[in-house]
């Protein structure tokens, strides 16, 4: 008996261990697919087969049935010698749930430790009764310890599932709390200006552009990186507004009808920025239309007196105005003739782009940033407009401008000795992936390599999307490299279509396979762009 508890203890180690691993990965889906459980569960179903037709779960199956033979034909006991060591060994032979290099790690939140709590016990219930199962008969309970660890490991999402379900009351009045803290708060700062800015692209780095433009006078606080949803808003106005603060520049994303009303409910902007109505999230939102109306709203909720700023060079955007409370700002780089703003003259090179921007007023100048692509012009015409609006010159502005540094991983130009590298990798869609493609097309002096795995999230359009992007690398580039055979079959039909030299393409399983080639391949003066990065759970 005492091996056979030595045994036990040995497997339950490595079973809890990858019970424990496959679990976290789950709740890392969950935690990426922003805790919606209609999302996760289209994904668990999109990867059934991944998810649970693992060779150590048909393993596992076979050895039960084996040892339920054994039990019951042959002795307890030598079974149980035998079944514990394999049943150790098969749940240490996935690698699946070790992954070493997550492009974005699983955040340890407040919220997620409540959730890692309730699924973890869940988990840990039919281990629990298998042990007392054990425990209280005889050897034949190895059966009942082996199937709780099983039941344990196998049906890791659905106790995220009904974690999620447990702990909703609790994270829906934690929400509540945050939401109230944060309108209590601006409610009493009567002297503070918000800034709101949507769109389905150009949110974050127009964001950037605004607070750097306003901070020419004002004191401006405007919310880190990508945090665009209501719990990032209330996090930023409860913890990082300030008394000296004058302005609050935010941030509003959608991905679901009826995003945007949440948001609003929390913060009512005095100035709302619309950069761009496209497909990104069109698989959630379900058209175009849907999505327009959906981002109006922020403009609708503006205050009596607010101000609008829209992009006049997209449709969708400017009938945005008619719905706007108070003055509407249009700007243009297309010469829209009812732009209050324009940008005209515009020369696009390596180093960024020059152009003269007019105002409302008449005047005239010319302005000069680092910034690549012609999105970013749209991008900077917007907050220029916004800084007109909160009464600065355009000779203000001028400097403001040169000194915007890129993004990082949105178009960012950068030197890895050598070799030339614009990472593009933050995220994708048609629009800036042809931008980012025609910039590569500009450099001459090397080969000019992409790679990609393609873009996502854009419903019954992605393939179409993906196929055209493939044409238009062909016209562009001298080696594509892309990432995941299926994902980028639309890219290689769309490269065959415009005669791509099969030689010129390179297809690897991810994205550190491409870069391992690419150690070997590039030479100097070669120029590479990462156009796209998908997320943990779609890559």
């Amino acid at each position: 008996m005492l091996l056979v508890s030595f045994l036990a203890v040995i497997t339950a180690l490595f079973a809890g261990w990858r019970a424990w691993r496959r679990l976290a990965f789950f709740l890392h889906v969950f935690q990426l697919e922003g805790y919606k459980p209609p999302e996760f569960r289209r994904w668990v179903a999109e990867h059934a087969g991944t998810v649970f037709v693992r060779l150590s779960h048909k393993l596992a199956l076979i050895e039960l049935v084996l040892i339920t033979a054994g039990v019951l034909a042959l002795s307890p006991y030598w079974t149980a010698v035998v079944a514990l060591p394999l049943w150790a060994i098969t749940f240490a032979s996935s690698r699946l749930y070790r992954r070493e290099r997550e492009k974005k790690p699983l955040k340890y939140t407040n919220r997620m430790m409540r959730l890692l709590g309730a699924a973890g016990a869940l988990a840990a219930a039919p281990v629990v009764a298998g042990l007392l199962a054990w425990i209280l008969g005889d050897l034949t309970g190895v059966l009942w310890f082996l199937s709780g660890f099983f039941l344990a490991d196998f049906l890791a999402p659905m106790w995220v599932l009904l974690a999620e379900l447990l702990m909703r009351p609790v994270e829906t009045s934690v929400q509540e709390g945050f939401k109230r803290e944060a309108r209590r708060r601006l409610r009493r700062r009567r002297d503070l200006q918000v800034v709101s800015i949507t769109g389905s692209y150009g949110k974050t780095s127009t964001k950037f552009v605004v607070r750097e433009i306003l901070a020419q006078r004002y004191n401006v606080l405007a919310t880190p990186s990508s945090y665009n949803t209501p719990m990032g808003l209330c996090l930023v106005v409860n913890e990082m507004l300030r008394a000296e603060h004058q302005v609050l520049v935010l941030e509003m994303g959608i991905r679901h009808p009826g995003d945007m009303d949440e948001l609003c409910e929390i913060v009512r902007p005095h100035v709302g920025v619309v950069t761009s109505v496209g497909i990104a999230h069109l698989e959630s939102m379900g058209s175009m239309d849907e999505i327009a109306k959906e981002k109006a709203k922020m403009i609708e909720s503006l205050t009596e007196d607010g101000i609008a700023v829209l992009n006049a060079d997209d449709e969708r955007v400017a009938a945005m105005g008619a719905r706007a409370p108070g003055r509407v700002w249009l700007v243009s780089a297309r010469d829209h003739p009812a732009a209050d703003l324009t940008a005209s003259d515009i020369q696009y090179g390596r180093d960024g782009a020059r152009f003269l921007v007019r105002d409302d007023t008449g005047e005239e100048r010319r302005f000069r940033t680092r910034l690549l692509g012609e999105h970013n012009v749209t991008n900077i015409l917007l907050a220029i407009a916004v800084g007109r609006a909160m009464d600065l010159r355009l000779r203000q502005m001028v400097y403001a401008v040169e000194r915007l540094e890129p993004i990082e991983h949105r178009l960012q130009l950068r030197e890895d000795g050598p070799i030339t590298i614009i990472d593009d990798a933050f995220n994708s869609n048609p629009v800036g992936a042809r931008n980012a493609v025609q910039i590569l097309g500009r450099f001459d002096a090397g080969r000019r390599v992409i790679v990609t795995p393609g873009m996502i999230e854009l419903g019954e359009r992605q393939w179409e999307e993906n196929r055209i992007f493939g044409e238009h690398i062909a016209e562009h580039v001298d080696l594509a490299v892309l990432v995941g055979s299926k994902q980028t079959a639309p890219i290689q039909e769309g490269l065959r279509a415009k005669q791509f030299p099969e030689s010129s393409l390179k297809i690897v399983d991810s994205l550190w396979d491409a870069q391992s080639f690419l150690k070997t391949y590039l030479r100097e003066g070669d120029v590479v762009l990462y156009e796209n990065d998908l997320p943990d759970q779609f890559g």
